[in-house]
């Protein structure tokens, strides 16, 4: 008997044991359950809300189709003219009609009338497997407010709640089998009276349940689904926050929609073209999103992962896809891997732009390596690791690397060490050869000058280098194509981006130069705001937003887009025109400027001479006159000079570039100075240009009376005079009134 006991008080210890695993194992099967299901369900109500929109968007594009098109589809068969003399002129009218209908129509039978509506049946599926839903942030109505909020869930969840359906979308079906097996294990008498073979497998399971368990709390997985649950279950708190975050991250909500309603890009030109090999090896990788807080699209994350896979390599797609999200992407995959150290490269004007960048779109450390303390800085960076940002010019000071030491090598705006012969190329060819990776950014169209692409690409691969012949860079060359896949990817806007016209809004932040500086310490001192704000521009023989403006009108130019220029000042018009009239930029055609002395029938014969100018052209504009009444939809380029007053100013002038009849995504550059006025006017207006003044722009009244929605000009500037004397400590010898 004292044998039995033993075992029985031997077996009552094992049931608690294993009740407790189990019961950890129920709550994690729960947990994972509950977010697969919260998942499908936020899902499922932006299906919902997108039915209507899109099934509307359909009828519309069918209703434009003339019913001539059913004989395309019937190769000429259809006879078509007593159709269209009955009143049916479009595709959409033939759906919409009954058989009985139009076998009514004279010289029409059963056979005419079965061919026609399977004709038109083919197109609409096609219209309806191709139409992209366009969300109008100026025309909110209930069913695209719908959409937003069901949208808006999804994308406040972010990458995590994705992480955590992921890792969860395997458990309930793994958890679910060793749950039913140590069934048994959960109470002693079950345990005593189970055979030995069922026994043998309770225990094992509950064994696997254990580890499993563990495991995932080693990993925070019960904490990752538990958020993910509450993020996915709160809405958000108001239809007017929810178009304002759309406004602020439209790309996000765009990459949701076209991910969910499965109307993707082409898969070949998202893919960049790559031969098959290349691309299967590509689609192959794995992309660690644990360090990374922003969602990709489809396009950037196979960007991404091509970079990974092919390890040395020239990221090309146009300008305003994101190359830099893409970088941001496998560096923080390599961090997950255990890589420390990473290095960019790029010019001084956007320095500023990619500390920001890494900060909000990761969890990496990023250090800058500028200035007088640069030596300081990369000690420290060697040292504690992290993503190192520096300029061309600084990095020829630099030790170099040793092999292995640094994960991988960025370089931005790529084709600026196109000439082997310059220092600045030779230092970066240097670190290119010592760094197992390196990915090489330029928005600039390099397949079309292959002299200088070959240098490039020399940094990276000198086998491809060597292949590439004269006679292969013609443009869309197959053979060119094929020669530079293994280090060259290249996507274009229209045929990504799906739910064009986008709006894609970057502030440009830049540091002042010197003189920069001089200018704006002297305006501060005079206590003048107006000159404060304008200061960067008063010695354009210097001025870094002045640099950072020609670069984006000389890559807006190149891809062949139009670029309007708003400054609230004629002066800096006056010097932006002189600027642009020399150098890189000369020979885009100029137009302007609009101001409030050029008469309303002028300011648009110059508006319409700039739309017809085919190419690229450039129009400055005082952005008082022209923000208001004229269409400039000839333009996807627009850049704001400096931060205006009233955020309902520059809602306006964007407004007419991006509104019915833009065929291109709209990007808007705002040149921002860090440290100074423009960063306070900045932090000042946030809120009211985010949420109060959103909800304005939706009020009629609002928008027939803006200044009652607005800041106070004359307080405002007080503030700002008197904040930024205090910070540089000079006394005000004017007052904020001369604002």
């Amino acid at each position: 008997m004292g044998g039995c006991g033993d075992c029985t008080r031997g077996t009552g210890r094992v049931g608690r044991e294993e009740r407790d695993a189990v019961a950890r194992g129920v709550r994690l099967y729960e947990a994972a359950q509950a977010v697969v299901g919260d998942h499908a369900r936020a899902v499922e109500a932006v299906r919902t809300a997108l039915k209507p929109i899109h099934d509307a968007a359909v009828k519309r594009e069918l209703d434009a189709i003339s019913v001539t098109r059913l004989q395309d589809v019937t190769e000429g068969r259809l006879r078509l003219g007593s159709v269209e003399r009955e009143g049916f002129g479009t595709v959409g009218r033939v759906l919409e009609t009954s058989p009985y209908r139009l076998r009514q129509i004279p010289g029409v039978g059963q056979r005419t009338v079965d061919q026609m509506l399977a004709a038109a049946r083919q197109i609409s599926q096609a219209v309806r497997e191709t139409v992209a839903v366009h969300i109008d942030v100026d025309r909110p109505e209930p069913r695209t407010t719908a959409l937003v909020m069901a949208l808006h869930v999804l994308v406040e969840a972010g990458p995590p709640a994705q992480r955590a359906v992921e890792r969860a979308a395997a458990l309930p079906e793994r958890l679910g089998a060793l749950l039913a097996d140590a069934r048994s294990a959960t109470g002693r008498f079950r345990l005593l009276l189970a055979g030995r073979e069922k026994k043998a497998r309770a225990l094992a399971a509950v064994a696997e349940i254990r580890s499993l368990v563990d495991e995932a709390e080693r990993s925070g997985l019960p904490e990752l689904l538990a958020q993910a649950s509450v993020d996915l279950l709160r809405g958000a708190p108001s239809d007017v926050a929810a178009w304002v975050d759309f406004e602020l991250r439209s790309a996000d909500y765009y990459s949701l929609l076209t991910e969910i309603s499965g109307r993707l890009p082409d898969t070949a030109a998202s893919e960049g073209f790559l031969p098959e090999e290349i691309a299967e090896r590509v689609r192959a990788q794995q992309l660690d999103d644990a360090h990374r807080r922003v969602s990709l699209r489809g396009y950037q994350a196979f960007g991404a992962r091509f970079v990974l896979a092919q390890r040395k390599v020239i990221l090309g797609d146009e300008m305003g896809l994101g190359k830099t999200i893409q970088a941001i992407a496998v560096l923080a995959h390599l961090a997950a891997e255990g890589q420390s150290h990473f290095m960019v490269v790029c010019p001084a004007s956007v320095l500023v732009n990619w500390t920001r960048e890494i900060e909000a779109r990761s969890a990496l450390r990023v250090m800058v390596l500028h200035g007088p303390d640069r030596h300081y800085a990369f000690a420290d960076w060697k040292g504690r690791g992290g993503v190192a940002v520096t300029t061309f010019d600084a990095l020829r000071g630099l030790p170099t690397p040793g092999g292995g030491e640094v994960g991988m090598l960025v370089v931005d705006e790529a084709h600026s060490v196109k000439n082997p012969k310059t220092k600045r190329s030779q230092a970066v060819a240097v670190w290119a050869e010592r760094c197992e990776r390196s990915l090489f950014m330029t928005g600039t169209p390099m397949e079309n000058r292959v002299v200088e692409f070959r240098n490039l690409v020399q940094m990276l691969d000198g086998a491809v280098a060597d292949s590439l012949g004269e006679r292969d860079a013609l443009v869309g060359s197959v053979a060119f194509r094929k020669a530079v896949a293994p280090v060259y990817l290249r996507r274009n806007q229209e045929v990504v981006l799906t739910e064009l016209p986008s709006l894609q809004h970057t502030d440009e932040w830049e540091e002042l130069t010197e003189s920069d500086e001089a200018a704006y310490r002297e305006a501060v001192r005079e206590g003048n705001f107006m000159a404060m704000r304008r200061a960067a521009y008063m010695r354009p023989e210097d001025s870094a937003k002045l640099d950072r403006l020609r670069e984006i009108v000389r890559e807006a130019g190149e891809t062949g887009q139009k670029t309007v220029v708003f400054s609230y000042f004629k002066d800096v018009l006056g010097v932006v025109e002189a600027a642009l009239a020399v150098g890189p930029t000369a020979g885009i055609p100029m137009f302007g400027p609009l101001n409030g002395s050029v008469p309303a029938a002028r300011r648009q014969h110059i508006v319409d001479a700039f739309a017809e100018v085919p190419g690229p052209a450039v129009l400055v504009a005082q952005i008082q006159a022209a923000g208001v009444g004229l269409n400039l939809q000839a333009a996807s380029v627009v850049i704001l000079c400096e931060p205006q007053i009233k955020p309902t100013i520059e809602h306006q002038a964007v407004a007419r570039a991006h509104r019915m009849g833009q065929v291109r995504p709209v990007r808007v550059h705002r040149l921002l100075a860090t440290g100074g006025v423009d960063e306070r006017m900045v932090r000042m207006l946030e809120e009211k240009s985010r949420l109060f003044d959103a909800y304005a722009r939706r009020s009629a009244v609002a928008e027939a009376t803006p200044d009652a929605v607005d800041v106070s000009d004359i307080e405002l500037a007080r503030r700002i005079v008197e904040e930024e004397q205090a910070r540089l400590g000079v006394t005000g010898e004017g007052d904020a009134a001369s604002a």
